[in-house]
């Protein structure tokens, strides 16, 4: 994904301030800086979640930002995948219906999404517990099911918004190490915003915010 020179406003208040940057295929990105700072508006725009005032994003080389809303729909469904720090996974359905849904959604056969669905559970050592509503799993497990709700589709980018803020010290550590799993075996790539620095230090690349702007880049 390449961002070029977004804006966003609410109201009079300019948020991002003309932010660009690129994303390489296969790259664990952290987003870092104080809160006010812009990181989860950023990651909003980056995720076709709210539109800029300004700029341009693309993606594989082609702009998404003029499509309309049922577009972007289909777009975040079929290459994106999102996973935030409370898991929104659905109360009354099991961890593998959770999972399933980005397919459902895409009109994928419920055979087939839900063959792909339990090949992720067990990816992530939760095939015991598939048939478990998110009440019956713990944080960790719950998490772990939002990772592999945001995998079901194969999206070229998954955008994490403080993934582990949610979680005690152990279950963030084994989070974190899925990420670099996932990104060595199947090379995905991730943008996560977040304050922890310990995965801020592991990933590849580091983006500091500050009132709207990147103030540096750790690749520069």
């Amino acid at each position: 994904m390449e961002v070029k020179n977004i804006t966003k406003f609410f109201g009079s208040l300019q948020v991002l301030k003309g932010i660009s940057l690129q994303v390489e295929q296969g790259e664990i990105l952290t987003i870092m800086g104080p809160s006010g700072a812009g990181k989860t508006t950023l990651l909003q725009v980056m995720g076709t979640l709210s539109r800029p005032d300004s700029g341009a994003i693309l993606f594989q080389g082609e702009s998404v930002t003029g499509l309309d809303d049922r577009a972007l729909a289909i777009f975040r469904n079929r290459q994106l995948g999102f996973v935030f720090q409370f898991h929104h996974l659905l109360p009354e359905f099991t961890a593998l219906e959770n999972v399933c849904m980005p397919a459902f959604i895409a009109g994928v056969s419920k055979s087939e999404a839900e063959e792909r669905g339990k090949e992720l559970l067990d990816f992530l050592n939760l095939t015991e517990r598939i048939h478990h509503k998110p009440g019956e799993l713990s944080g960790g497990e719950r998490q772990r099911v939002a990772v592999a709700r945001a995998l079901m589709n194969q999206p070229g980018l998954i955008l994490a918004d403080e993934p582990s803020g949610n979680l005690d010290s152990e279950n963030q550590r084994e989070l974190h190490k899925l990420f670099f799993r996932l990104r060595d075996e199947l090379g995905q790539t991730f943008v996560i915003v977040t304050h922890d620095a310990n995965l801020a230090q592991l990933s590849d690349r580091v983006l500091t915010l500050r009132d709207g702007l990147i103030i540096h880049d750790s690749a520069s």
